[in-house]
């Protein structure tokens, strides 16, 4: 299911310090409209096909958690303060958030009143938080990417569980050393491959395992990221830079790598990738155009890219902005001195924004994946074809066609549970298969641990080198 991105809702519900009663209820008030899924435009499947249950994405356990699982929230962004802590004000005889480490004074505040976090818990940055002897039972790290190893390596030392937002680090190396320290101390780490968690991905899962339409022999998978989210996370924004942050094949699409093998449910073999960054470059920016929207852009208002349009005309995509207040002057502010205000084809970005990505898995079967910046939708589109059928969706619905048998049913996912949260209801499907792992120290109610989630980062790994050597054909191997 498609979703919106938290704080590009409408002008007036993006959430800031300046609200007044900042309580439990207030934010949840706010939550409740920021969280929640958009299905994608189009026509359902016409009246010959039937329609199939809703899955549901997860069912309250009758069992309840003997206490609450305590965490500390290290980066207060919109993952860390929306996706996963919100599920805290949700479900508080289940998650209770004790401290929070966060650089940007007023998302840390944010946080300390929206949990009554004592003082005494309350850091700058990271490194703070491990000058103290345990504390909690988990740690939620929701840093930059080039910030996870080093939290991720301090909590599991003093014996922390972990929820690591992917990618997991910047280099298989790291990635390994916090496989195998996590391993060495018997620790929980899940991974936020959070599409698991939604019941659109588990009701293909679901068929595949089931065998109804036979074994899978083949997969198309398209990631449409959309023009505008490109310009915002991955060219002006966190993720554009690969040394900064990760490659995109790791920052943003091993989501797909993840879901791929999770759906395949073979290990992969080899891999070939190709792709560039074909737009968003110093040579095609056009005559007249200046280093930032704001400086007397000579075609800010004819381009599609308009930082003056997007973040204040529309008021979109303001979650990653440094907003204490929303209004016009702080967001002319921040255009004019952050990163957001940049002309797109003036950036340091250097991120591909297409890729198209070529896996075989054990027994032959083939995956093509494909990534492309230039849409102007989202919502990820995927064809499997299996030796008695074929299934195709996007998010929205999936249609199943068993060919031996002509039976065709679909799946409407906005019939689904999502519980009010992004990403289709996987973010907090996520928490709460956490949630109980960690209460009662069992990985296996997790589908991301770790050790899962590290084929489909080398996945990633092995294919940017592909991309890196012109295409190249690379084996996969663990």
């Amino acid at each position: 299911m498609q979703f919106i991105h938290y704080a590009s809702i409408a002008k007036n519900n993006i959430i800031t310090m300046s609200q007044s009663n900042w309580n439990r209820r207030s934010v949840l008030k706010s939550l409740g409209l920021a969280a929640v899924g958009v299905p994608l435009a189009g026509k359902a499947i016409e009246a010959e096909t039937s329609e199939i249950n809703s899955l549901p994405l997860f069912k309250k356990d009758k069992k309840k958690l003997d206490k609450p699982v305590t965490a500390i929230v290290c980066g207060a962004g919109g993952r860390g303060w929306l996706a996963y802590s919100s599920y805290a004000l949700k479900y508080p005889d289940e998650l209770q958030i004790v401290g929070v480490a966060e650089p940007i004074p007023y998302r840390r505040e944010r946080m300390a009143k929206a949990f009554n976090i004592p003082e005494e818990n309350q850091f700058v940055t990271w490194e703070h938080v491990f000058e103290k002897p345990k504390f909690a039972d988990a740690i939620i790290i929701t840093t930059p990417d080039d910030l996870h190893y080093g939290p991720a390596m301090a909590g599991l030392n003093l014996g922390y569980d972990l929820l690591l937002e992917k990618a997991i680090a910047q280099s298989w190396s790291e990635c390994n050393d916090i496989l195998k320290l996590a391993e060495k101390k018997e620790a929980i780490v899940a991974v936020c491959h959070v599409l698991r968690y939604t019941s659109y991905f588990r009701k293909i899962k679901e068929v595949i395992d089931s065998g109804e339409i036979g074994n899978v022999v083949s997969v198309q998978h398209l990631e449409p990221i959309g023009r505008i989210h490109m310009a915002h996370s991955f060219v002006r924004g966190n993720w554009g830079n690969s040394k900064k942050s990760n490659p995109i094949i790791l920052s943003k699409s091993c989501h797909d790598t993840d879901i791929l093998r999770w759906l395949v449910g073979k290990p992969s073999t080899k891999v070939s990738s190709m792709g560039s960054l074909s737009v968003f470059r110093k040579e095609n920016a056009p005559d007249g155009s200046t280093a930032r929207c704001t400086d007397g852009c000579g075609v800010e208002r004819q381009c599609p890219y308009s930082a003056i349009k997007i973040y204040k005309d529309e008021r979109g995509w303001l979650h990653h902005l440094q907003l204490e207040e929303v209004n016009d002057n702080t967001i002319t502010r921040e255009l004019k001195n952050g990163p957001y205000g940049r002309c797109v084809y003036r950036c340091d970005n250097d991120v591909v924004d297409h890729q198209i990505t070529n896996f075989e898995f054990e027994g032959g079967i083939t995956v093509a994946f494909s990534m492309e910046a230039h849409s102007h939708y989202g919502g990820r589109r995927t064809r499997i074809f299996c030796t008695n059928g074929d299934m195709i969706g996007d998010e929205h619905t999936l249609t199943i066609t068993n060919s031996l048998t002509g039976k065709q049913e679909v799946w409407d996912a906005s019939k689904a549970n999502n519980n009010g949260s992004g990403h289709g209801g996987g973010d907090h499907g996520l928490v709460h298969d956490f949630v109980r792992a960690v209460s009662f120290q069992d990985p296996t109610l997790l589908t991301s641990t770790i050790q899962a989630s590290m084929e489909s980062h080398l996945m990633g790994f092995m294919a940017e080198e592909s991309r890196l050597d012109n295409g190249t054909v690379r084996e996969i191997k663990l």
